[in-house]
């Protein structure tokens, strides 16, 4: 068989009629029977470059026009769709967003995937080695090819569940204009998106470039706009459930309780009025709007506050070009520019649980109030739980009289929204730019090809926090026996935190509010050299063709660097409340020189039974510093018994080195998810006398045990950063792939064509990942399993973990093990029915087999197969599917898609605590639908309707999941939070 025919046999199964297609065979510099050149097809998962090549590895691919169908320039949403693709950070993303699109393959995690365009690198925008695909030009994109399992001997580190490979357009002319914009059903969160491409040849063809100017953007959708939304829904008690589903507000609190966003149930203990208590001894209760003091009346409702979608504008621009300057020599180029600005919102800041000695003479507390204190305080120091002296001394006895009175000063807890300062926000603004230079062509008059490339990216991001309170003065400001000056003097202003929504003045929230501003920096540069081609002298005796080989090396430098101002380095927990930690200064980098190498050997063909028999073998070699010598390879097989099927298996080694976040992190506060504090009162019920001496031993006296308050709102405080003295070590995967492809062209007759079905079967296993223990694991292997070594990662201030400075230690470090295993089918057709037109059909279905991570031994395995939960984040069903059939008639096309997402169900661990309507979601099902017309040969005009049937997300409340993935009552990145959708969009050509 020629290669010629192989090649575009590649093609056809590629990138054929229908939109998506799985698989596993491409070529590049081929040549017809009749020795006329057909375009280069870029193959990824090898840089080998003779004709004929076919890859023993799985790849997914997703053509223009799957883009153009959904109406994206987000291509992120698009690939998010896709069945192995778990969603992370998106534009339904709000508490948690970093600002960007990432990609999460196969669920192992967002830093194992490796970003490529043509190939080549994309540069992160932050330490933690992310790419943001939405900095990649939509209108450039021939098609994205998702190879899976461990690309690291072909393109190195990071590629662990496998690499996106964004192939883009290549000899374009002419000029191009899309626009697109599209609504919601309720008539809000309007999109707009622009685009401009421009191509045109040269020098007699020896040359193209392409420009591209797009545009984008995005309004936000607050939660309160929708009925789930508008309104806390507990996980774990149901609370809140029977007002949704009646259609009804939010129960207010009781009369005198109340103020913007106060509930009776269902939301936030930091409220409004405020909660107090004493640090270390007895609650004390809730203010009430006319200032005496009573029993907990109300919550604060912070749902409707937050985005089911996030408001973004981005500007971009492209340069792709290339000109040969001689048979030999063809110089290539690749710029690009984009500017994103991204707002994330939550409910409005507050005093969390702030622990501050408060004068009992401040002026601002009532009589009533400030009896019922020094009443409280004094019963605390009678019973010890009030003392001048201890591990947490929560009184000054200032007039020496050895009992709590009105000159003295109390250690209160408080909690307060400051609802006067408005919501609180953090604004992303990017810039980030790339630029790759490289010559490529043929050595001399050999079959061998060579490749030089330098490329150099900077990303600079700008974090911009508002709306915050800022504690230390806050601390400063409740420190006063004046209405007008601080016990501090100077510029500060006392603040009245004993009253209802207004208490606080302008002039207080001046004084008490903060601003803060975090710069990211972060630059890569690689320079690569290669060269592939076949060598005749190496040729098996029952094969057509010799071995193929490639080999290169590469030198790659990335560094970054996070600064934050002084308000955010603050310890333990910044100057702003509510803001979840402080952040200290990170800077950092590593380079690293590889050197690789790949082969295809031909074993055996044109034979009886063996078409073709391929062996693929690569091997890449590392040397990081700091993290020293990483090693990976890959080997596989390809066989083809008869023209129409391939059988292809994989077994590759894949490395992932740390990146600069994971290498150079200070120590710093942050918040954390988590469920339950084992010694608290919300498990008084089930302390034993080993949980009980766990507990103690752990820095908590008898009477604090199962008496103290229980985690707030689901998040706990966590110590995270980098052990300089244990750096985390390179991480290693095993991934094996084991494949059939089929492709029966003229099997079932002239009207059925570019037909290929595909069965793959993956398996990644994963040593030493680098990763953080989740605080409810250390809590569980301390006070479960009596583990002393995460016991002492445990740290409690007057017995809880909700004061300030308490929190569980979670430095980076490499875990015991992660897996993924799972069988993938892809099917693609076309149908000609006559007179009326064509028919494509394509589909994309994934079974995950087993989703599984163990930290260590003493921590039993997580099995996230088809569960969702605070450690398994979003939903992880079992079986997904994506099914598009597009009828083509002349100038009309109508297209529909199918999205199917399995059943799940919470986690065991946490099925007993949570309410049994949230304990599994049911499967669903959305249907989109597109039309297009080509009024001419210049204009075609596209309609879409998304979540065609409009359904609803599933309601589980606000604590089932991690907080990223967990927001207004649903899972908003997995399942659609906003119903139908309507697009409309205009494509000219010229």
């Amino acid at each position: 068989m020629n290669n010629g025919y192989r090649l575009r046999h590649a093609v056809r199964a590629a990138l054929g009629l229908g939109s998506m297609a799985v698989v596993g065979i491409g070529a590049v510099h081929a040549q017809d029977q009749d020795g006329a050149a057909i375009q280069e097809v870029v193959v990824t998962g090898t840089r080998i470059r003779v004709p004929g090549i076919i890859s023993s590895s799985p790849i997914l691919s997703v053509g223009a026009a799957e883009l153009a169908f959904q109406q994206q320039s987000e291509v992120g949403d698009v690939l998010a769709s896709l069945p192995g693709i778990v969603s992370v950070d998106n534009g339904n993303t709000n508490n948690g967003t970093d600002g960007a699109n990432v990609i999460n393959l196969r669920g192992l995690g967002e830093e194992r995937n490796l970003i490529l365009v043509d190939g080549k690198r994309l540069t992160p925008y932050s330490v933690d080695g992310l790419v943001d695909t939405s900095t990649i030009p939509a209108a450039l994109i021939e098609r994205i090819d998702i190879i899976t399992g461990g690309a690291s001997a072909v393109y190195g580190s990071d590629a662990i569940s496998g690499a996106v490979n964004f192939v883009m357009k290549r000899d374009y002319e002419g000029i191009e204009i899309n626009t697109d914009w599209s609504r919601t059903g309720e008539n809000d969160g309007q999109i707009g998106q622009a685009s401009v491409t421009m191509g045109t040849n040269m020098a007699d063809g020896r040359g193209n470039i392409v420009l591209n100017l797009n545009w984008y953007e995005r309004d936000g959708v607050q939660l309160g706009s929708r009925p789930l939304g508008q309104l806390g829904i507990e996980t774990a008690t149901g609370v809140g459930f029977s007002n949704f589903q009646a259609g009804l507000v939010p129960t207010p609190p009781p009369a005198g309780c109340g103020g913007p966003g106060s509930v009776a149930a269902g939301g936030s203990s930091t409220t409004l009025p405020t909660r107090v208590s004493i640090a270390g001894g007895p609650a004390l209760g809730q203010f009430r709007e006319d200032g005496t003091l009573g029993a907990n009346c109300g919550v604060f409702n912070f749902n409707p506050f937050n985005y089911y979608q996030t408001p973004l504008e981005r500007f971009g621009g492209s340069v792709i070009g290339r000109l040969e300057v001689n048979e030999h020599a063809e110089a290539y180029s690749r710029f690009s520019y984009t500017s994103t600005k991204v707002r994330q919102q939550v409910a409005p800041s507050g005093f969390f649980g702030n622990a501050w000695f408060t004068p009992l003479a401040n002026p601002f507390i009532g009589a009533q109030a400030r009896t019922a204190i020094i009443t409280a305080a004094e019963a605390g120091r009678v019973a010890g739980t009030v003392s001048l002296t201890g591990a947490l001394p929560n009184w000054r006895d200032l007039n020496t009289n050895g009992v709590v009175d009105v000159a003295d000063d109390l250690l209160i807890s408080y909690r307060r929204r400051t609802v006067e300062f408005g919501e609180r926000s953090t604004t992303f603004e990017a810039n980030a730019w790339q630029f790759l230079l490289g010559v490529r062509g043929g050595i001399g008059d050999s079959s061998w090809d060579y490749d030089l490339s330098v490329q150099r990216g900077d990303s600079d991001r700008s974090l911009l926090n508002a709306g915050y309170t800022n504690v230390a003065n806050g601390e400063l400001a409740v420190n006063a026996v004046s209405t007008t000056t601080c016990r501090s003097g100077g510029a500060c202003v006392p603040i009245n935190l004993f009253g209802g929504f207004g208490s606080i003045t302008p002039e207080m929230a001046a004084f008490s509010s903060a601003t803060a501003i975090q710069n990211q920096r972060y630059s890569q540069t690689v320079y690569e050299a290669s060269v592939s081609g076949a060598m005749e002298q190496f040729k098996m005796p029952w094969a057509e063709t010799s071995l193929a080989v490639s080999a290169g090396a590469q030198y790659r430098e990335e560094s970054g660097e996070t600064i934050p101002d002084e308000c955010l380095k603050l310890a333990p927990v910044s100057c702003l409340g509510g803001a979840g930690g402080n952040i200290l200064p990170i800077k950092g980098g590593f380079d690293t020189l590889e050197f690789f190498g790949e082969a295809i050997l031909p074993l055996v063909s044109d034979r009886t039974g063996i078409e073709s028999l391929n062996l693929e073998l690569g091997y890449r070699i590392a040397d990081y510093d700091p993290s020293g010598t990483t090693k990976s390879w890959k080997y596989g097989l390809s066989w083809r018994p008869i023209d129409q099927v391939l059988f292809r298996a994989m077994q590759q080694r894949a490395v992932r080195a740390p990146n600069v976040g994971e290498l150079a992190a200070p120590r710093v506060a942050s918040l954390d998810d988590a469920l339950l504090d084992p010694c608290s009162i919300e498990n008084a019920g089930s302390i034993d006398a080993t949980l009980r001496a766990r507990c103690i031993a752990t820095g908590m006296t008898n009477a604090q045990v199962g008496t103290v308050e229980d985690i707030v709102a689901g998040q706990v405080n966590t110590f995270s950063g980098t052990d300089l003295t244990r750096l985390p070590l390179p991480e290693l995967a095993d991934t094996l792939t084991v494949g059939l492809v089929w492709t029966p062209d003229g099997l079932f007759g002239d009207r059925i064509r570019n037909t290929a079905f595909t069965l793959d079967y993956y398996n990644i296993e994963l040593e030493g990942p680098i990763d953080e223990y989740k605080p409810q694991e250390v809590l569980d292997a301390c006070y479960i399993n009596g583990a002393a070594e995460q016991c002492a990662k445990i740290l409690r201030i007057g017995g809880t973990l909700t004061l300030p400075g308490s929190g569980i230690e979670s430095f980076t470090t490499n875990l015991l093990s992660a897996q993924v295993e799972g069988v993938e089918f892809g099917a693609n057709f076309g149908v000609d029915i006559g007179n009326a037109g064509s028919l494509a059909f394509g589909i994309n279905v994934n079974k995950i087999l087993t989703q599984e991570t163990q930290p260590d031994p003493t921590l039993p395995i997580l099995d996230c197969k088809g569960r969702y939960g605070n450690s398994c984040a979003g939903p992880r069903p079992d079986i997904r599917w994506t099914t598009r059939t597009t009828w083509l008639k002349g100038p009309y096309s109508v297209s529909a898609f199918w999205r199917h997402f399995g059943k799940t169900q919470i986690e065991d661990a946490q099925f007993a605590d949570t309410f049994p309507a949230f304990r599994q979601i049911d499967a669903y099902d959305w249907f989109d639908l597109t039309a297009s017309y080509d009024w001419n040969d210049m204009v075609r005009v596209t309609a879409s309707v998304q979540n065609l049937t409009s359904e609803d997300p599933p309601v589980v409340g606000n604590e089932a999941g991690d907080t990223a993935s967990n927001s207004g009552n649903t899972f908003p990145g997995a399942y659609d939070p906003l119903g139908r959708v309507i697009s409309l969009g205009v494509n000219f050509r010229f």
